[in-house]
């Protein structure tokens, strides 16, 4: 398991959980609970052939729609994804499906499977959408059912807690969020929406977020600070980190906001707007569906909405987490409006941020102050986030291409080999491995002699 270093930066005597997991397990959604997609691990390749076999350490038949990203801990890897490629025929038909394989040669172990739910709240062979989080013999995942389930590593379940019958949520569209862990308790973002027609919030006082006890499942505080003010779904994941000498659980809401609630407690400490105040939806309104990074005392996250929806305007904040209150002026260090709607989770690594858009767009900016130096068209939309792996960033998109650049302030394009088919994912680096997953197969990159 990777260390956790903790870290004092002078500036506004701010205490941090940072973390590099380097070249051992990435055993959660962006690898730490500050979420920044950076590994320090060397050797990957930049080139490899899905048909030659090069750079192929192994393979795995998925479903044939992959949305979840895989976690690597224990010698085992994990993804979401249908069950259309079902291996089980005591469970037939649409499933979401998080199957287990072995990490060192991609031998399939197990699955954790459950049936739809049906209708606009389920939405058909979308299939596990949440990355697990792997703490010892125990995970943690959001089923397709808007359940978090707690399973130990052979598949054997511990709890499942139903947020729709205990928390009264009403999902849209999918349950996708991630789960992150602090002391004893894992929180989740809780997926409640609109109703399908994009009418109203069935569930206004619903939580958006819940904080829940890891040993009983129980849930130990929630909030609902969305309210009814949801403009479609929440589709968003929270980061941890301390700043101020407090904890915080960061998310980016269905209203448009980036919240932060103390991590033991669940008070409310501050809370940011992403849109102009003359934004209206669906236009130039925004939801945030990306994962917020906490590095040293700032929130980074960019606003966006369902990659299906067209293309619009965006925005990509630093947000100062010292601040209390309705922090939308006094909190914001830096605006970047060169960005289209985004779904990704920003990289930081070298004083630089790379972050793309479903436009297909990667922007390189300057960390401490939003400078664009530049930004890279993939001409193919982009629903995962980009990856900095030993000074190289990870991109792929929808034509199943994977761009590498170097992570530096000039542009500089290495290469872009072929994933065969789209990548909705983004890659995990572990143990001198790439993960990598396109529509229905799971591919182990690793340097062959």
């Amino acid at each position: 398991m990777k260390a956790i270093l903790l870290v004092v930066f002078a500036v506004g005597c701010c205490l941090l959980i940072a973390s590099d997991p380097a070249g051992g397990d990435w055993p959660m959604w962006g690898g730490s609970p500050d979420r920044n997609m950076v590994s320090s691990m060397q050797g990957i390749p930049t080139t490899w052939d899905i048909r030659a076999g090069k750079n192929i350490k192994w393979v795995a038949q998925l479903g044939s729609q992959t949305y979840g990203n895989p976690v690597v801990a224990g010698g085992q890897v994990y993804v979401g994804t249908n069950n259309a490629a079902a291996r089980n025929p005591k469970e037939p038909g649409d499933r979401g499906v998080l199957m287990c394989f072995r990490e060192s040669d991609g031998r399939f172990l197990w699955q954790h499977t459950n049936e739809k739910l049906g209708g606009k709240i389920d939405w058909p062979e979308t299939g596990v959408c949440s990355s697990p989080l792997v703490e010892g013999e125990r995970l943690y995942y959001v089923s397709n059912r808007c359940e978090l389930v707690c399973l130990d590593t052979h598949g054997k379940v511990i709890w499942k807690l139903d947020m729709r019958k205990e928390l009264g949520v009403v999902p849209k569209n999918q349950s996708s969020s991630s789960p992150v862990a602090y002391g004893d308790l894992v929180f989740v973002g809780t997926s409640n929406g609109r109703d399908p027609d994009n009418r109203f919030v069935p569930a206004p006082r619903a939580p958006s977020i819940v904080a829940v006890d890891k040993k009983t499942g129980r849930p130990v505080w929630q909030a609902a600070d969305a309210g009814a003010k949801i403009l479609e779904g929440q589709w968003v994941s929270p980061a941890i980190g301390t700043v101020g000498g407090v904890v915080q659980v960061v998310i980016g809401e269905g209203d448009g906001c980036v919240r932060s609630y103390e991590a033991l407690t669940g008070k409310k400490l501050w809370e940011f707007d992403t849109n102009p105040k003359d934004a209206a939806w669906p236009k130039t309104r925004n939801e945030v569906i990306g994962t917020p990074v906490i590095w040293q005392y700032k929130v980074y996250i960019a606003n966006g909405q369902d990659p299906s929806s067209s293309s619009g305007p965006g925005h990509l904040y630093a947000i100062d987490a010292s601040k209390r209150g309705d922090i939308t002026t006094t909190g914001r260090v830096w605006r970047y409006d060169g960005i289209k709607r985004s779904v990704s989770t920003a990289a930081i690594a070298s004083g630089l941020l790379f972050i793309a858009d479903t436009t297909g767009n990667l922007h390189c900016l300057d960390v401490n102050t939003g400078k664009p130096y530049w930004t890279h068209d993939l001409l193919a939309a982009v629903w995962g986030s980009p990856m900095v792996i030993g000074g190289k960033v990870y991109l792929g998109d929808e034509d199943g291409d994977v761009a590498i650049f170097e992570a530096s302030k000039v542009k500089k394009l290495i290469a872009t080999p072929s994933l065969g088919s789209t990548v909705y994912s983004t890659a995990v680096p572990a143990h001198g491995t790439l993960f990598l997953a396109n529509r229905s197969q799971l591919f182990a990159i690793a340097q062959k002699p």
